[in-house]
């Protein structure tokens, strides 16, 4: 009786630990669908995947949707995908632009009360690569396990760590070691995917990629900061600035190009307007006239407003001003988008209507989508944004500073041959506006003639508009298949 009761004794503590430590949820759906013109069968993976520590104890529950073609050609690439926040989850990029279902919603409107439109999604791009939607611990349902507090997750460094932990993870299970590997963000998204692939570069046991996809960029955060005496910023936001005047016709003389229209305002941001800026109170009258003159005129606002603002216009200040005789703000996400405050006095606009006008409609679909239609089963909300706290922005150079991450990436590219970037901005986006990217990818140390950019006539999340979003997948597709 001594060996069966001491048995059970030594079972105990196992049982007690698998109740501590549950499986990773998940759920598996056969699909088919029509992607890119190509009629194909493919499996739906949703569900977690636990991080562990040292000892083999998990520490969280990362939740991934992955996407599989059936019967698949020899190393098949693959894509991970994320978008950013800090604390969004991946429903944005997943339900607008390139799983193989999708939200419709009217573009530049708001997209009002459900019912929603969530039908199949022809520009997926499931028909180049296989898909893996990654939600960060505190977004979606990702989350801490156990004892672990989230916060070891919420910073540049410890959130790029736990991704390239499940992309290892991701590739054990499904063994695609060999197979070409994208890696791709949207606004932080695009910073996690330069801390990721640097990252996934380090020690010996590296992961290469084959691209890196950077949608609507932002890699170098002191350029954009709102600091007085920054004037890098006023240089960055001038040509976005230029763009939504000449789209909501507050230039006198309308060029019938936005693109010739910003190409003219970046030379002008770039080369007289932040030599002024740069002079400072010894800019000559003469010269500030001038300047005055012609910041009029590529931002649609009076030299009155310009003078008073001394010739340095912040962005929550431009959205209020730009429509103010119209009774109207414009949107920070997408310029294109219009709203109403409760009055036309203020300094800065009530809220972004090109955020309100989108947040009830995403959310819908990626729970109606992963609890209806691939039956995923879990009494956890879904975190769509917001879901992280304090975020450690330090990238561990021993003093707190801005971050950037541009250099990492650059480092990636430079010890690794075959790898590109591929960077994608709208035009009418402020929260990453355009010329920050194009100047922080043009210094030195970064690699000339491994980067490629394609520009959209919309903003932050230029998939809402069905041009931008075909011509996005087209893009993309194209490099895939270059770089694979």
């Amino acid at each position: 009786m001594a060996v069966p009761a001491f048995a059970q004794a030594a079972d105990k503590p196992a049982e007690k630990a698998a109740e501590a430590a549950p499986n990773p949820n998940r759920v598996v759906a056969k699909r088919s669908g029509i992607f890119g013109g190509v009629k194909m069968n493919y499996t739906a993976i949703a569900g977690e995947t636990f991080l562990k520590d040292k000892e083999g104890k998990p520490t969280a529950a990362i939740f991934a949707t992955t996407y599989l073609k059936d019967n698949p050609e020899p190393n098949r690439p693959v894509f991970f995908l994320f978008n950013g926040g800090p604390g969004s989850g991946s429903l944005w990029l997943h339900m607008g632009a390139f799983g193989p279902k999708r939200v419709n919603i009217p573009d530049a409107k708001d997209d009002g009360a459900p019912p929603y439109d969530i039908s199949d999604n022809p520009e997926s791009l499931l028909d180049v690569a296989d898909l893996v939607f990654i939600d960060p611990v505190g977004t979606g349902w990702s989350h801490a396990l156990g004892k672990t507090d989230p916060k070891e997750f919420w910073g540049v460094n410890s959130d790029a760590k736990s991704v390239a932990e499940f992309i290892r993870l991701w590739l054990n299970e499904h063994n695609r070691w060999n197979a070409p590997k994208f890696l791709g963000g949207e606004s932080y998204g695009t910073t996690r995917s330069a801390a990721v692939a640097h990252e996934l570069n380090r020690g010996y046991n590296d992961v290469a990629l084959n691209g890196v996809i950077l949608i609507s960029a932002i890699l170098d955060f002191g350029l954009e900061a709102e600091d007085e005496g920054n004037e890098m910023q006023y240089m960055g936001l001038l040509p976005s600035y230029a763009a939504a005047a000449w789209y909501h016709d507050k230039i006198p003389n309308k060029p019938a190009s936005v693109e010739a229209w910003v190409a003219e305002a970046r030379a002008f941001a770039s080369g007289p307007y932040i030599t002024a800026l740069i002079k400072g109170n010894s800019l000559p009258a003469a010269e500030r006239a001038a300047i005055r003159k012609e910041l009029a005129r590529f931002t649609g606002l009076s030299e009155t407003y310009l003078e008073q603002a001394n010739l340095r216009v912040t962005p929550g200040r431009f959205y209020k001003e730009l429509l103010r005789d119209r009774g109207l703000t414009i949107g920070r996400l997408d310029a294109r988008y219009t709203g109403k405050d409760y009055d036309n006095a203020g300094e800065g606009p009530d809220n972004d209507p090109s955020f309100y006008g989108i947040d009830a409609s995403y959310p819908a679909a990626v729970n109606a989508y992963l609890r209806g239609d691939l039956g995923y089963k879990t009494d956890r909300s879904y975190v769509s944004i917001g879901g992280v706290g304090a975020w450690d922005w330090r990238l561990g150079n021993g003093r707190d500073s801005y971050v950037n991450v541009a250099p990492g990436l650059a480092r990636t590219l430079r010890e690794n041959s075959r790898t590109k970037v591929w960077v994608g901005p709208g035009g009418y986006d402020f929260a990453t506006p355009f010329h920050f990217a194009e100047y922080s990818m043009n210094r030195p140390g970064w690699p000339v003639g491994r980067t490629e950019f394609h520009y959209y006539d919309a903003g932050h999340m230029m998939y809402v508009r069905d041009a931008d979003r075909k011509k996005l997948s087209s893009d993309l597709r194209d490099f895939i298949r270059r770089q694979k």
